[in-house]
């Protein structure tokens, strides 16, 4: 009896101490993505210098800096889940590689050092990764690479182009790209792992672009099939797709703000040179943000951490952009989710506690 007494009191005891530790450190759970989160700054390529350089640019158009500065081709630029980086594609060793900066232009440094065309980066949700177009086989693959570079793997070995700006889901689990293997481009979607490779879009035209929304329910994707670029959006298994920007011009290139409520594009309409333009979800209030008579393209958009308090009501529509998009993710300190994982674990090692302890009493009364 004296046995089970002292290892009762001692789960008990180490309970109690886990549950404190767990209420104590928030950063103590699972990592996750940053999705859904509040908008940040809109990243695109810009060339307005003579070149295209990454820009960064407010929610609103305001404040458009030039991150890169380089002589060389610098493009298609995409945030770190976290906010924190930038990875993009740039011919300054005089072939298409993948680098990576800091979200304020700082720290600069190659990740791919390949002589094929590697381009068309885009991170994973855990920023542990990053998925890209190459040519290295002589066509087109999608490949993934750890986040210093290391590890390159081709992930469709097809005989078709593969590539198309791929993209991964909020959750990790599956990564959207475009293939030419049905004859025309098609919008894809396949496993992390390369598994389970499916059409997503099939439809006789060309697809391109591929974009989660925020919560994965859903991809944005532009195409052709009313006789010119369109911003159209379907449901993730590729059922509802419907056509969002409606306009003669050309649409292209389309993105979810982290909030999961705008998406930004690319379009010509007003005049030779594509602008960055702004909309709601469902295809209202199209608006131009960079204003520009110089090419601004491929717009991606910054995700921060909500403010801290009580979760959003209504889910990701009720996150509002970061005031002039100019909060650093995690300054204003860990969100309420932050919190969720450690109470979670607290109430539970506690009921642990409790139970154990009840079950010790019970043992106590019924020995001689």
């Amino acid at each position: 009896m004296l046995r089970f007494t002292i290892a009762f009191v001692r789960f008990a005891v180490v309970a109690v101490v886990l549950a404190a530790l767990a209420i104590s450190l928030p950063g103590s759970r699972p990592s996750d993505a940053a999705f859904p989160g509040a908008n940040g700054k809109i990243a695109f390529h810009s060339h307005r210098d003579g070149n295209l350089e990454i820009y960064a640019m407010n929610p609103d158009g305001s404040g458009q800096t030039n991150l890169t500065n380089n002589p060389a081709h610098d493009q298609y630029p995409a945030w770190s889940a976290d906010g924190s980086k930038i990875v993009f594609c740039s011919y300054r060793d005089g072939n298409a590689e993948i680098y990576v900066i800091n979200g304020d232009g700082s720290g600069q440094t190659r990740l791919t050092n390949n002589p094929a065309y590697d381009c068309e980066p885009h991170w994973s949700p855990d920023g542990s990764q990053i998925v890209f177009t190459s040519n290295r086989d002589g066509n087109g693959e999608v490949y993934v690479m750890n986040a210093d570079g290391s590890g390159q793997t081709n992930r469709t070995n097809n005989a078709a182009e593969d590539g198309g700006a791929p993209a991964w889901s909020p959750d990790g689990s599956q990564i959207a790209f475009v293939s030419t293997r049905d004859a025309n481009t098609e919008i894809y979607v396949m496993n992390a792992n390369g598994t389970g490779q499916t059409n997503r879009s099939n439809n006789t035209t060309n697809d391109h672009g591929p974009n989660w929304s925020p919560d994965g329910s859903k991809i944005a994707f532009f195409s052709f099939r009313d006789g010119n670029a369109e911003i159209y959006v379907m449901n993730a298994n590729g059922t509802g797709q419907i056509n969002r920007s409606n306009n003669p011009s050309s649409d292209g290139i389309p993105v979810w703000s982290p909030d999961g409520t705008k998406i930004a594009f690319h379009s010509d309409r007003v005049g030779p040179n594509p602008d960055i333009f702004v909309m709601n979800a469902d295809g209202s209030g199209q608006t131009n943000r960079s204003n520009n008579p110089a090419d601004d393209s491929f717009p991606d958009w910054q995700p921060l951490s909500p403010p801290p308090g009580p979760p959003a009501v209504g889910g990701v529509a009720g996150l509002a952009d970061a005031p002039d998009g100019r909060a650093s993710a995690g300054a204003s300190g860990p969100s309420a989710r932050d919190y969720a994982w450690p109470a979670a674990a607290a109430v539970a090692l506690v009921a642990g506690a409790a139970c154990s302890i009840a079950l010790w009493r019970r043992l106590q009364k019924r020995s001689p």
